[in-house]
């Protein structure tokens, strides 16, 4: 198999940031009919090795995975496209159903069709719940380290990023002096024995360049900090409110960081401290957020490019053009750390195999995930079933019976999460003209 040239790859790289939909699973899967089966770009074995690699980062690890690849096929050039086109067609969409949003939003009819977008986004959030428990909830010691997760975020209201860093700690010390808790799950890999000779990239493919190199390595250091301090240096000359950009610019920052097990696991900590502490947003909002980043393709972590738009809107008197500037400025440090790990990470990932002892450690970071992610689906569905107090006087049965039904519909029947909130926009509709 020859070079794929750069215009070949860079065609594909265009079509999959338009066709993403479907959430990690399915752009995953996306990449690998077209890349793996159809056009022989990459081997089967080097596809999972990459992907292997990116489950264990903070991120979303369909975009990493789409700039690791490039960055195999072209070098660095390569997974900037790559990652880039991942992104870009998402947040102009987002940018435009955002600006779309406040300026109708408040349209009876409009607000009408997001009260039947929630209890569906409610549906979906758990139904992530469960798969995400599925995969990383192994054994007892994964429930413990999901059930203390939930206590501390929920009752305690500790911050994400300190749950995250005590469950490494925690994973360290006891992989140390009780291995067996981390007995892993016996798994048949046994893969297909493919002539990997007929695919460009395989398992005997040597990348240029790769291993540990103190120069690059503090190269791209010092390139990542210069790229991620030239936007701070330029709010503080050109605008007049300085500390909430520089606020905006920490706090998402931060959140990249520590984005592990997808976008649901850093919702509650984003949702936490934007709405509750920041006042950027309201509960609703933030709801109708993540049903806006459900329909637009990318990775679903796009919904804090809404929060974004949101703030600098909010903030600045109801302008769309800082709401635009906050949604450009979330996007770029949301996704900066990403290009950072993979530049960085697969040079070296390409030397070595995989490291068990990472791998165990990050499996009880998901497990402690699911934690999070109970919450989130507590702390959005007491806003949509019980919208004054919790009792059984105040809850909407309305947004429960749909909340019912969409998960029904999406766990039991398989629809697609697309067409259903379609579907929900129009039974809001519906229910609005019955109701008025």
């Amino acid at each position: 198999m020859k070079k794929p040239t750069f215009r070949e790859a860079l065609q594909f790289w265009v079509k999959l940031g338009f066709i993403s939909f479907g959430g990690p699973a399915g752009q995953i899967a996306i990449m690998h009919d077209y890349l793996v089966d159809k056009k022989k770009w990459i081997s089967d074995s080097k596809f999972l090795h990459a992907l292997n690699y990116c489950m264990i980062l903070p991120g979303p690890e369909a975009q990493q995975l789409a700039t690791y690849i490039g960055w195999m096929l072209h070098g660095s050039w390569g997974g900037l496209a790559a990652g880039i086109l991942f992104v870009l067609p998402a947040m102009v969409l987002l940018l435009g159903l955002s600006a779309i949003y406040v300026t109708f939003g408040n349209i009876p009819w409009i607000y009408a069709m997001f009260d039947g977008l929630k209890p569906a986004v409610i549906a979906i959030v758990i139904l992530a719940l469960i798969k995400i428990g599925k995969k990383s909830l192994l054994s007892p010691f994964h429930y413990f380290v999901a059930l203390m997760a939930f206590v501390c975020i929920f009752f305690m209201n500790i911050p994400f990023p300190l749950i995250i860093i005590g469950t490494i700690i925690l994973a360290a010390i006891m992989r140390q002096f009780v291995p067996t808790f981390f007995a892993k799950t016996n798994t048949s890999a046994t893969q297909n024995q493919t002539d990997e000779k007929e695919f460009y990239i395989n398992k005997d493919t040597v990348v240029p360049n790769i291993g540990f190199k103190p120069k690059r390595f503090w190269k791209q250091v010092g390139l990542s900090f210069f790229l991620w301090t030239m936007p701070l240096i330029a709010f503080y000359f050109l605008t007049s409110d300085f500390l909430f950009w520089k606020k905006l610019i920490i706090f998402f920052t931060q959140a990249a960081f520590v984005t592990f097990g997808g976008a649901y696991a850093v919702l509650p900590y984003v949702a936490q401290v934007s709405v509750a502490k920041f006042n950027w947003l309201t509960n609703s909002q933030m709801l109708d957020g993540l049903a806006l980043g459900e329909t637009t393709p990318g990775p679903l972590i796009m919904v804090l490019a809404f929060v974004g738009f949101m703030a600098g809107h909010n903030h600045f008197g109801n302008s769309l053009a800082m709401g635009a500037l906050g949604l450009v400025t979330t996007t770029f440090y949301t996704f900066l750390p990403c290009f950072f790990f993979i530049f960085v990470g697969a040079p070296i990932i390409e030397r070595t195999q995989e490291n068990k002892k990472i791998k165990e450690i990050l499996a009880l970071v998901t497990a402690a995930v699911v934690g999070v992610v109970l919450n989130l689906t507590i702390y959005l569905g007491k806003s949509v079933l019980f919208p004054s107090d919790i009792s059984l006087i105040s809850i909407d049965y309305i947004a429960l019976s749909w909340t019912v039904v969409s998960f029904i519909a999406l766990y039991r029947y398989k629809v697609n999460m697309i067409p259903w909130i379609g579907i929900s926009a129009v039974f809001g509709l519906i229910n609005y003209m019955i109701l008025h």
